[in-house]
C-alpha cells in the first residue's frame, strides 16, 4: 500500500467528489489547502476530535499548506444539524474561556512546530460580514436541504423548536471554506452537510472543485458516539490514569477501530493485535497494549507503564492505591471545587452515583467538602484537605 493509499485510506470514511479524483490532485505535487475546523462549545478537546486532527497532522507532514480553525464565532450558533435539541447560547465570555487550552490539548496530535500549520479563528471574517453579504450567501443554499436532514426534520415532525439561526451555521462554516480558499476540508461524518456549503460557495464564487475528506465518528466508553454530553469522552487533558482506565472501560467490538483511530501505531503491528483476537486470546490483554499505546502518545512511555501498573493493581487485583492524589481546598469549598469539568458534568456525576466522600454517596453537589478521601467513579481517590 502506498503512501498515498495509507493517506486516504486510514481513518477515512469518505471521500467527496471521490478517492480517485483528490489522488490525482495529490500525485501531480501540488500543495493544497487543508483545514479542520472545532468549534469551542466546551473546554476540552477528546479523543474523537483527535480522529481529524490526526488526519490534519498527516497532510501538514506531506508539506501542504494546514490550518486548524477555531470557531470562536460559530460557536455563537453551535451545530445543533445532528442533535435533537437547540443548543443553549454561548456568550463571547464563554468562548473565550473555552477556546484558551485548545491549541495546548491539540498539540497532542497536531505537531504546531511545523512551519506550514497555522492556527486562525473565523471571527476575523465572519463578524465582518453585513447583513447585505449574509443574504447574498444564504442564495446560493436551498433551506429544503437543511430542514429534510433527519434530525432537524424529527424535530420539525415533533413541533420542536428549530430557530432561525440554526439554518445560518452551514453558511457559516461554508464561508469560512471560502475566506481559506479550501481545496480539502476534513471532518467527521457529521459533518459532511457542512463542509458540502462550503464546496458549494467555493465552486460558485471561486469556480474551483474542492474536495471533503470524512473521517469516521469515534466511539465512547459506552459504545455511542463520543461526546461530552453523555459523559463517555476521553479527554486529551485527563490524566494518565484516567485515559488508561477509559480505554479499559470501552467495549471489547471496539478495539481494533481504537487501534486504527486512536493511535499512531502502524498497520501491520495492528495486525498482530488482530489475529490475536482471532484466535481468542483475552480481549483484556489486547486492551491493555491499546491503552498503554494511547497513554503514551498523549504523555509519555513512563507515566503509561504507572498508568498500566496502577490499573493491575486497583483494578484487574481491586487493591486500594497507596497513594492518593492530594487536593487542598479552602474551608467552606463545595463538593463542585474538588471535581474538574465543567458545572454540568460535575452534576451529572454527581446525579448519576459517581461521587462517594468518606464512604458516603454524594448527592447534594452543594454539599461543603471536609477533610478526608474523595472517590470519583469506581477507582479514583483523592485525598481532601481542608487550608
Amino acid at each position: 500500500m502506498s503512501a498515498f493509499d495509507i493517506l486516504l485510506e486510514r481513518g477515512v470514511a469518505n471521500i467527496i467528489p471521490g478517492k480517485k479524483e483528490l489522488l490525482g490532485r495529490l500525485q501531480n505535487g501540488k500543495k493544497l489547502n487543508v483545514y479542520f475546523g472545532i468549534d469551542p462549545t466546551s473546554t476540552k478537546i477528546h479523543l474523537g476530535h483527535a480522529v481529524p486532527l490526526r488526519k490534519l497532522n498527516e497532510f501538514a507532514k506531506y508539506g501542504h499548506n494546514v490550518t486548524f480553525l477555531i470557531g470562536d464565532f460559530t460557536a455563537l450558533i453551535g451545530d445543533t444539524s445532528d442533535k435533537d435539541s437547540e443548543r443553549p447560547a454561548l456568550s463571547i465570555e464563554e468562548i473565550d474561556e473555552n477556546f484558551k487550552t485548545y491549541k495546548k490539548q491539540a498539540e497532542k496530535v497536531v505537531d504546531f512546530s511545523l512551519q506550514n500549520i497555522k492556527i486562525k479563528y473565523n471571527s476575523e471574517w465572519l463578524k465582518k460580514l453585513t447583513f447585505q453579504e449574509i443574504l447574498q450567501l444564504t442564495q446560493h443554499f436551498n433551506v429544503g436541504d437543511f430542514a429534510g436532514r433527519e434530525l432537524i426534520k424529527k424535530r420539525l415532525n415533533e413541533n420542536k423548536k428549530v430557530g432561525l439561526h440554526e439554518f445560518l451555521y452551514p453558511v457559516m462554516q461554508g464561508y469560512d471554506s471560502l475566506m481559506l480558499n479550501t481545496d480539502l476540508q476534513i471532518g467527521g461524518t457529521d459533518q459532511t452537510f457542512n463542509m458540502q456549503a462550503g464546496r458549494t460557495l467555493i465552486k460558485d464564487k471561486l469556480a474551483k472543485e474542492s474536495f471533503v475528506l470524512t473521517t469516521p465518528i469515534l466511539e465512547g466508553t459506552d459504545g455511542r458516539k463520543m461526546s461530552k454530553s453523555w459523559g463517555n469522552a476521553i479527554w486529551l487533558d485527563d490524566n494518565a490514569v484516567d485515559i488508561y482506565r477509559k480505554v479499559m472501560a470501552v467495549p471489547d467490538d471496539f478495539i481494533l477501530n481504537y487501534f486504527l483511530l486512536a493511535t499512531n501505531l502502524d498497520v501491520e503491528q495492528i495486525k498482530k493485535f488482530e489475529e490475536r483476537l482471532k484466535k481468542k486470546e483475552n480481549p483484556i490483554n489486547i486492551k491493555k497494549g491499546l491503552a498503554f499505546q494511547i497513554v503514551k502518545e498523549l504523555h509519555n512511555e513512563k507515566l503509561a507503564e504507572n498508568a498500566q501498573q496502577d490499573f493491575e493493581k486497583t483494578v484487574q487485583h481491586k487493591e486500594l492505591p497507596t497513594e492518593f492524589e492530594q487536593l487542598e481546598l479552602k474551608r467552606n469549598s463545595t463538593i463542585l471545587d474538588a471535581l474538574s469539568g465543567s458545572n454540568s458534568e460535575k452534576k451529572r456525576l454527581i446525579e448519576q452515583g459517581g461521587v462517594y466522600l468518606n464512604d458516603k454517596r454524594v448527592t447534594d453537589s452543594n454539599q461543603k467538602i471536609e477533610n478526608g478521601t474523595l472517590k470519583i467513579g469506581k477507582r479514583r481517590f483523592i485525598k481532601v484537605v481542608i487550608k
